[in-house]
């Protein structure tokens, strides 16, 4: 039998011929990540290591290596901060010969330090008494500190200050609640999205609250190849200094060959909790403009249904649940795969740390959608004053209650014969609480009340975190 001929699509020619759409489809909207979790960041970080470990070493005393003044210092990190695509080549044309990342990265430094005739002694100090992981775990303690402050939250906060608007707009709007998907006492829809809020808030504060560590120990934790060469050096002071005072992580002394990779664990768990909060909104948002509670704004030549033109699809939130789903499911195998390595060092974590980006930039396109839906919200306020007018019912709560504050007898049992499973009006609700041998203040009150005006502290409370600051 033949096969029909395939035609072969190079790799990276348009981003139709992408294989993650986070290279494809949705290419631009997770650029800023790039900056600090692609292959050439890693680069760019590990030059970074690199080069405050050489500085650090000149720094030390060492008799054999010269302190390096402090203008070349500056001209030696300008190899990361001007750090170019070019550059990455040329490190990865360096590693098709190696076969060793990390290597490459020593390799390429060691030829730039040719261009400065003072430092021809201190090639040989460049990754000294390293092992790659030295560099690794602190390269990649700088990239998610990077992603974290510099485009996560940020982005995070934007869709927090928009829940906080919407609280504080919707404060008094009041809503029917459906507890268990059923008819249940009123709130406002602004408190609804202060909920959230509130969650966001203390959501985004565990993120930051996470601490990266790192070390920079050597082959198995124990500074063997450091203290066979210099075993007078306080290297653990050293090693300390630089991942704490030069690289801004926390030093973590004991170690295997790896960093244990447990705050990894930490702030990918803290994403993922947040995540959780933000999918929840996501299905709530999506409930509300079924109800009709929400209409969205249209935008021009958008289309809803290929064969419906009337329709007007949540798809912000639906497309933030399901990148919410997919974050989540690459973030919680990180967490769980990475604290984990047999004995003193395995490569398994290698291939799934390339995947960092990923996990994260499905997490940043979720919150791109979700801010983007939430932009487009209307509330329907005739819709929702319609449904709190059609549940009468709901008052079946703030009369027993009163009732039992009274002492009347069967208070609970008296209300739900009167209500449970029947459609109730104003008018019977109102006969009923005429009847109720209670003060004539209390009747007078009940006989005021409304769905609508039955919402507690709700506006109170959404006002409150409406204009709460971080």
């Amino acid at each position: 039998m033949n096969m029909p001929s395939q035609t072969s699509v190079p790799a990276g020619s348009s981003p139709l011929s992408a294989l993650s759409p986070l290279d494809g489809r949705y290419s631009a909207k997770v650029d800023a990540l790039r900056t600090h979790l692609s292959e050439s960041a890693l680069m760019r970080c590990r030059v970074q290591v690199e080069i405050e470990w050489l500085i650090a070493l000149s720094e030390a005393g060492l008799a054999e290596l010269a302190p390096i003044p402090a203008a070349l210092q500056t001209e030696l990190r300008t190899l990361a901060a001007n750090f170019t695509e070019a550059d990455a080549q040329a490190i990865k044309s360096i590693e098709r010969v190696t076969n060793h990342d990390v290597k490459a990265v020593e390799y390429w430094i060691k030829e730039r330090l040719g261009a400065w005739p003072e430092l021809s002694g201190s090639s040989e100090f460049v990754h000294f008494a390293c092992t790659s992981e030295d560099i690794n775990n602190t390269a990649h303690g700088l990239m998610l500190n990077g992603a974290r402050e510099q485009v996560l939250v940020p982005v995070l906060q934007g869709v927090l200050a928009r829940l906080r608007r919407l609280a504080l707009d919707l404060a008094d709007a009041p809503m029917l609640s459906r507890t268990h998907g059923q008819t249940a006492s009123p709130t406002t829809l602004g408190k609804e999205m202060g909920n959230f809020a509130a969650r966001l808030q203390r959501a985004i504060a565990r993120l930051r609250e996470v601490e990266l560590t790192a070390k920079m120990n050597g082959a198995v934790g124990n500074y063997n190849a450091h203290l066979a060469a210099y075993p007078e050096l306080d290297w653990e002071a050293l090693a300390r200094g630089v991942v704490e005072q030069r690289l801004g992580l926390r030093f973590n002394p004991y170690t295997i060959q790896i960093e244990p990779h447990d705050c990894m664990a930490e702030l990918f768990d803290a994403v993922a909790r947040l995540n959780t909060v933000l999918l929840d909104l996501n299905r709530d948002l999506w409930g509300y403009i079924s109800l009709g509670y929400f209409r969205q704004r249209t935008k021009a030549g958008e289309i809803g249904s290929s064969t419906m033109p009337h329709k007007v699809n949540p798809i912000d939130f639906e497309n933030s649940e399901g990148n919410l789903g997919i974050a989540n499911a690459l973030l919680r195998h990180l967490s769980d795969k990475l604290p984990v390595s047999r004995f003193q060092r395995d490569l398994t974590d290698s291939t799934v740390l390339r995947n960092m980006g990923v996990a994260l930039g499905h997490g940043l396109l979720a919150y791109d959608s979700l801010q983007r839906g939430l932009d487009k919200l209307e509330p329907d306020v005739r819709r929702l004053a319609e449904d709190l007018d059609a549940a009468w019912e709901v008052l079946a709560e703030p009369v027993q209650t009163v009732m039992r504050r009274h002492g009347l007898p069967n208070p609970y049992e008296q209300l739900k014969e009167l209500t449970r499973g029947k459609a109730i009006t104003r008018e019977l609700l109102r006969q009923f609480i005429a009847g109720l041998p209670l003060p004539q203040a209390e009747r007078e009150r009940l006989l005021e009340l409304s769905p609508g005006s039955y919402t507690g502290k709700a506006a109170e409370l959404a006002r409150r975190i409406g204009a709460a600051q971080d």
